[in-house]
């Protein structure tokens, strides 16, 4: 049973990273409503699942955090992870050479295919192990949380397709 704890930690986890990334690309790309607003809902879809999974993780003696974690502050972009990138990326855009915000789109969309990806086979992997355990309720989560998951997938795949071929294009 370790190990179906550790698949709860980690998929609580991800589900934590998803909303966290959901909720930075929508700061993000604030200007373009479409991507602002249903990425802050398909955060909350995550947090719901958090919670969920808090609440089983509580009956079964699983430590769980059920909050989000905040995101990325607006002034760091996705893969900024020391300050040497910080500073090349800032000198930049003092001198007019900044990322062009359509393909960081392209870039935070990439992201948030994969992330949901992930998170689905995560949800997967459990919803097998309740399976093979005869877990009612661990299944009965799967099956109310992954068609989420899988919708936040389909939303990142439906949006690539809808602005690749332009801004790679222009």
């Amino acid at each position: 049973m370790k190990r179906v704890a550790l698949a709860v930690r980690e998929l609580h986890q991800a589900e934590n990273e998803l909303a966290g990334e959901l909720l930075a690309v929508a700061d993000r790309h604030k200007d373009d409503h479409d991507i602002f607003h249903v990425a802050r809902d398909l955060a909350g879809w995550s947090r719901r699942h958090m919670h969920r999974l808090a609440e089983l993780g509580r009956e079964r003696d699983i430590a769980l955090d059920g909050r989000p974690r905040d995101p990325e502050p607006p002034d760091r972009w996705p893969g900024d992870e020391t300050l040497g990138a910080s500073v090349r990326r800032k000198g930049a855009e003092l001198l007019g050479r900044g990322e062009d915000p359509r393909l960081l789109l392209l870039r935070d969309l990439r992201g948030l295919h994969r992330m949901a990806a992930g998170v689905s086979l995560d949800w997967e992997i459990l919803a097998q192990t309740a399976q093979a355990l005869k877990d009612r309720e661990l299944l009965d989560l799967a099956k109310r949380c992954h068609p989420g998951t899988l919708r936040q997938l389909r939303w990142a795949n439906a949006t690539l397709k809808e602005n690749a071929p332009q801004i790679m294009t222009e």
